[in-house]
């Protein structure tokens, strides 16, 4: 037999000692998580057919223990209690706020939900019920419908259910230097703002903002120097 033909031999017998011994830590694993009660899932099983298996083993447990981590210590208590609890469910828009109520949901139901959703944010509230939050990158209904940009009686850029002049303020943004705005921006525009400038979508929303930002108290010292080098 010559040297070639020795190495691949010698090759050959230390790929199924390698396997030997994966496989027999890979079952040693695997009988201390049954010995704790932990169940084989299928991922597992699959592992015991693949190769290394060590390495994607400990790798599972791994992510079972950061599972284990980042679930929030409210919806652990609702695990270990098993009662159902009623669910709520608040969307917070840019504008706005809807709130919902989902049905009354067992822990493993509650657990699902959170799994399909992780960027809820959910507590139980002071009579035992779920309450879930979701932030939305829109206007809620009810900011589509009726919502106005203006000037309250504080001089603050603030959000109003309708014309600024029925004081229903929804949001209130920043302080507005209003004796600058006075002396840089047209008369007409002025009448618009004190009146109520209508937003109907994101897009208008942002602009509206990002305009008026420009005459926010503290920000308005680059407008007056680019007003007087005109």
């Amino acid at each position: 037999m010559n040297i070639f033909a020795i190495s691949k031999h010698l090759r050959r017998r230390m790929r199924r000692w390698r396997r030997a011994i994966w496989t027999g830590l890979a079952c040693f694993l695997v009988a201390i998580m049954a010995w704790k009660g932990l169940a084989l899932s299928k991922q597992m099983e699959a592992l015991m057919t693949s190769e290394p298996i060590v390495k994607e083993t400990l790798g599972l447990l791994q992510d079972t223990k950061l599972q284990d981590e980042v679930t929030p210590d409210w919806l652990k208590d609702i695990q270990r209690s098993g009662q159902a609890k009623i669910v709520h469910l608040s969307k917070k828009y840019i504008c706005g706020e809807e709130t919902t109520v989902l049905g009354i949901m067992k822990p493993d139901e509650i657990t699902s939900l959170l799994k399909e959703h992780p960027d809820w944010i959910g507590r139980i509230g002071n009579g035992g019920d779920v309450w879930l939050e979701e932030h939305v990158n829109a206007l809620s209904t009810e900011c589509e419908r009726n919502g106005y940009f203006g000037i309250d009686r504080l001089g603050n850029l603030s959000l109003f259910d309708g014309s600024p002049k029925e004081e229903k303020v929804l949001k209130t943004f920043f302080q507005l230097d209003v004796e600058t705005m006075e002396s840089v921006l047209p008369q007409k525009e002025m009448e618009q703002i004190r009146k109520g400038i209508r937003v109907q979508d994101v897009e208008e929303f942002d602009s509206v903002l990002s305009t008026f930002s420009e005459f926010a108290v503290g920000a308005t010292e680059g407008v007056i120097t680019q007003t007087e080098s005109k």
